[in-house]
């Protein structure tokens, strides 16, 4: 696991871009992994500005999606489709019939099911995305899911649905269950962007970077990944017992970085 702790969270959302960027460069086919939150959107953000200077196309890539609410329709402003829409799909060129999101609407289960089999299809993730939750859950893998868990249905812990509730009118209905990508699947991607800003998800980042491996703490079994790059900020690395070895990985990976230009 490579930790890089960035001086603001806007510099986690263009470091994090650059890696989205090099492996377009080099695959302009690539399977992204894509993950929801306002983390996210500040690297989308990033990325919708390197398309619109004309440095990144998504034309012959694909995207899967962590995961989505069960009960909501694509179309509903709460889902997860809705929200890749707004903050990604359609201000880049990316074929949207190449984007997949879970269908919560459909036979959760089976669909769960098929959501393994397309990602198979399509060889795998290539760069998955992520985010983490103050608890450590990565997807919806909350706190005690099996680490070797695969794409299924969650039911939402206490936390994660009081966190997500300011999204929600007070009239409308908030479900309770998602299907999410599983951490075994998550696993099996090539390559892992975990991005994370902010003092609320310092804890989280020092148990997933520092901890034990444990399913007390989901994205600790990130550390089992042979290629996981993880970008904080000085707030989510507060907790973090070895910032100066950490900021002197990220100036060797610059230098590396710019010796092969």
């Amino acid at each position: 696991m490579q930790v890089v702790i960035a001086s603001s969270a806007k510099e986690v959302a263009s470091l994090g871009a650059s890696h989205c960027l090099s492996l377009l460069s080099h695959k302009a086919d690539a399977v992204l992994g894509l993950a929801t939150g306002s983390t996210p959107v500040a690297l989308y953000n990033e990325l919708i500005d390197l398309y619109n200077t004309q440095q990144l196309s998504f034309k012959h890539s694909s995207s899967f999606n962590l995961d989505e609410y069960i009960g909501l329709s694509p179309e509903h402003a709460q889902s997860y489709r809705y929200f890749m829409k707004k903050h990604l799909f359609d201000h880049i060129d990316i074929d949207q019939s190449r984007t997949f999101v879970p269908n919560g609407m459909i036979n959760p289960k089976q669909s769960a099911q098929d959501y393994e089999e397309l990602i198979a299809k399509a060889g795998g993730v290539d760069l998955q995305i992520l985010g983490v939750g103050r608890n450590g859950h990565i997807g919806f893998n909350e706190p005690s899911s099996s680490l070797a868990s695969r794409t299924r249905i969650k039911t939402l812990t206490t936390d994660t649905i009081t966190d997500n509730k300011r999204f929600f009118s007070d009239d409308e209905f908030q479900p309770s269950l998602a299907i999410t990508m599983g951490i075994g699947t998550i696993l099996d991607s090539k390559k892992i962007l975990l991005l994370a800003t902010g003092s609320s998800k310092a804890k989280a980042v020092k148990d997933l970077v520092e901890g034990p491996m444990s399913a007390s703490c989901p994205a600790s079994a990130l550390q089992m990944h042979p290629d996981t790059i993880v970008i904080v900020d000085t707030e989510a690395a507060a907790d973090l017992e070895h910032t100066e070895y950490y900021q002197k990985v990220k100036t060797e990976t610059e230098q590396l970085e710019n010796s092969n230009d």
